[in-house]
């Protein structure tokens, strides 16, 4: 293990870059969290602090995919100089309006204009890791003679990004709860200016610009039946992370545990964190395409516990196994994604992964919310099950563009 992640971790840059990117994309586990605490200490509705939720996932989906086609064509740091103050300014004007009791509408529209400037640092993280480890570092073309090293890249990437989800909440809420309620945001915003700004710094370790070939342009990413085979899934899978969050704050509280509902969930990331450095040592034989399929149903299977808890242990029980399919679900997501795509759009590519995946949460999250209110917290684990389970069904229209991908 030691000599696998050791070999990874001399790649030149390769730590830097990572650090800058896991600092960078702290407030994706902080943001939603932290809009809650603010709007609701402002007008005590959870029903707004909801409703600009959903608006702001819904955007940031469509925002995601735009900015990393940018740092396609124009490179990572012209794009990052322009996205990080914009960011900022935003999302300072979004604060401000809240805690001056603007008007409502006024705070939706300045939440659009906020997070049509998101973009996935994940993304960019895992590109430079592509660029270098490339055989010539003009490109982010990996090598196919050692597909095992983007792997363990790709593995200690999603390792950071549950460090990101276990860690994130935890400060948002303390910041929230112990300063103020706007100082969650404030403290996202902070993250995002010294990681993202660190990352853009590092111009070593870049993946060269990719105009635009205007002659013979390539085709759009999404119109590619294989990285639609990977984000329709993923979108769905997005809806069962967002059910299960809500169902779970909802069964802590009907258990009089709710100051230890963030712990439960740390306990969940913490079985994807470990299968993620499991995943980064081994040498699969398989494709990413038939461990993508692999690592779905079992993320299905490891999800019908979860309808039979009736005590928080058997809960975090459930929740720990259930954690050990998401990490590699996600590597092996982005791998099929980056190897069925030109360099030019590697970057493009891999925010696709996740764009649809808020937009999951959202759906999920008011249904969720509809089971909890009606039917009961235990009841309502069926939600997140159920869109697992779609998530599989929703392969079966690409069996074809999976075969292809397996053999």
């Amino acid at each position: 293990m030691f000599q696998t992640y050791g070999a990874l971790f001399k790649t030149p840059g390769g730590l830097k870059f990572s650090l800058a990117g896991l600092v960078g994309r702290m407030p994706i586990s902080m943001d939603s969290l932290s809009l809650v605490f603010i709007v609701v200490a402002a007008t005590n509705s959870y029903a707004i602090a909801g409703a600009l939720s959903a608006v702001a996932a819904i955007v940031m989906s469509i925002a995601g995919p735009f900015w990393a086609r940018s740092a396609d064509r124009f490179g990572q740091r012209k794009t990052l100089l322009i996205v990080i103050p914009l960011r900022f300014l935003t999302f300072s004007i979004f604060v401000a309006l809240v805690l001056n009791n603007a008007p409502i509408w006024s705070w939706f529209v300045s939440i659009i204009v906020a997070e049509l400037t998101a973009l996935n640092a994940g993304g960019m993280v895992r590109a430079r890791w592509l660029h270098a480890l490339s055989p010539d570092k003009t490109s982010t073309a990996e090598d196919q003679s050692d597909r095992h090293i983007v792997n363990t890249a790709y593995s200690y990437e999603g390792l950071m990004d549950e460090f990101v989800w276990i860690i994130g909440p935890v400060i948002a809420t303390a910041f929230a709860t112990s300063i103020a309620p706007s100082a969650g945001i404030i403290a996202g915003m902070v993250f995002m200016v010294i990681g993202l700004s660190a990352l853009a710094a590092q111009k070593s370790s870049e993946p060269p610009p990719s105009p635009r070939n205007i002659k013979k342009p390539h085709a759009p990413v999404i119109r590619n039946r294989i990285v639609q085979a990977i984000v329709i899934p993923s979108a769905l899978v997005g809806g069962f992370f967002g059910a299960i969050a809500i169902a779970v704050v909802a069964f802590m509280q009907i258990n009089n545990e709710a100051s230890k509902t963030g712990l439960v969930l740390a306990i969940w990331g913490s079985g994807s964190a470990i299968s993620a450095i499991i995943n980064g040592v081994i040498k699969w034989k398989a494709t990413p395409g038939a461990l993508f399929i692999s690592f779905l149903i079992s993320l299905a299977l490891l999800s019908i516990p979860l309808l039979f808890v009736h005590s928080i242990f058997t809960l975090t029980l459930a929740l720990f196994v259930n954690g050990f399919a998401i990490a590699p679900l996600i590597v092996n997501a982005y791998r099929v994604v980056e190897s069925a795509v030109p360099p030019q759009q590697i970057t493009e590519s891999l925010s696709w992964v996740v764009a649809g995946m808020p937009i999951g949460g959202a759906l999920s999250s008011a249904i969720v919310g509809w089971a909890i209110d009606t039917h009961g917290a235990e009841t309502a684990f069926w939600v997140p099950v159920g869109f697992v389970f779609a998530a599989l069904l929703a392969t079966l229209p690409y069996f074809s563009t999976y075969r292809g991908r397996i053999s």
